[in-house]
């Protein structure tokens, strides 16, 4: 199992080149690029791709050329000031090599318009995305996979139907919808006011107690972590519930109840650990889906400052030293996660031999 760890834990830096090489190759080809920002606000223009498609002169990401549109009236020399405080007087290759050899010592350079370190923005920015992406998780899991093996025993019942009738309408809600919703409920809207607006904590949380910090954040993460869990009850019910049924069927379950065994001795001691494999193997696709997919719309909606709001303000920006900072914080994370779900697989399976199974 060490070996097959080492190799898993070595195949993170190819993979992680090549998330870096693709999304480095395309930035050199979206319009737009930090120094039309600046020149934009110089020239007073509202949007920053304000005549570019009418242009003569390329928007050069790469700092290549000094014909940015918008930038009619400004001195040349101020032009290449500006591309070599941001590094563009350098070619691509060159910055991308620097790039990477910085990253491989976790310096992932200063933001270009915040005055700060990529990384001091994004350990600052982590703890509200990591709330997120556990709890929902966590949560998602002791709901539902009780609720499916729950499902699986009383197969066919009333019970089973109006359960699946329940998960598949709050499966097909949209998240960002279902988060406006419990604000208009719950926060403030045109109802109840239970629930805090926006934040992680209190604004006097420095000065509560303990005891009432920790209620003042379960106070605020309630509704955020419920619209990014909603979604994620469905698929992992249904598939606790098969999964089951599945093994139910089989010959040795048949045996054991033959032998006089109780029924949650049969279910927990034999079923279980068998059933749980391929639920134990959605837990990436849960927590990834939940902390990439849902920390964007979630954090902007309830005003979280986390990873997925910054990568999207560095997005519009064009903040490239954040934008591919936080691309590296995720893809980090993805992968250790997979690998994590490989060892949960033998935790609750220890006759499964990665090693073995690769040779």
């Amino acid at each position: 199992m060490g070996a097959y760890i080492l190799r898993r834990l070595l195949l993170i830096v190819p993979t992680l080149l090549g998330i870096m090489i693709i999304n480095f190759t395309l930035t050199q080809f979206v319009p737009g690029g930090p120094i039309e920002q600046i020149l934009a606000t110089m020239e007073g223009e509202g949007d920053v791709f304000a005549g570019i498609s009418g242009g003569s002169g390329d928007a050069d990401i790469g700092g290549g050329s000094s014909e940015y549109v918008g930038a009619r009236g400004l001195p040349p020399e101020f032009i290449e000031q500006l591309e070599r405080e941001f590094g563009f007087d350098k070619p691509p290759l060159e910055r991308f090599l620097g790039m990477l050899w910085n990253y491989v010592r976790f310096d992932f350079g200063e933001s270009y318009f915040r005055s700060i370190s990529v990384m001091e923005l994004v350990l600052e920015k982590m703890p509200v995305s990591i709330t997120l992406g556990l709890w929902s998780t966590l949560i998602a899991y002791l709901v539902s996979v009780p609720l499916g093996i729950r499902k699986a025993v009383r197969d066919g019942s009333s019970f089973d139907t109006w359960t699946s009738a329940l998960i598949i309408v709050a499966y097909a809600i949209p998240g960002f919808l279902f988060a406006i919703l419990l604000l208009v409920l719950f926060a403030g809207g045109s109802y109840f006011q239970w629930f805090p607006l926006r934040g992680l904590t209190s604004d006097n949380w420095a000065q509560l107690s303990w005891p009432a910090r920790i209620v003042d954040y379960f106070w605020h993460i309630a509704l955020p972590v419920l619209a990014s869990t909603i979604s994620a009850f469905a698929t992992l019910t249904l598939l606790t519930k098969n999964s089951f049924l599945d093994e139910i069927r089989k010959q040795y379950v048949t045996t054991a109840r033959a032998k006089g065994l109780s029924e949650r001795k049969v279910l927990y001691g034999h079923v279980f650990r068998n059933a749980m494999l391929i639920v134990i193997a959605g837990f990436p696709s849960v927590f990834i889906g939940v902390f990439f997919g849902g920390s964007l719309i979630i954090e902007t909606i309830f005003s979280l400052d986390g990873l997925g709001r910054l990568g999207f303000e560095a997005a519009v920006a064009r903040d490239y030293p954040v934008i591919f900072g936080t691309l590296f914080v995720f893809g980090l994370i993805g992968l250790i996660v997979g690998i994590l779900s490989d060892l949960m697989y033998v935790l609750v399976d220890p006759r499964i031999d990665f090693e073995r199974r690769e040779g």
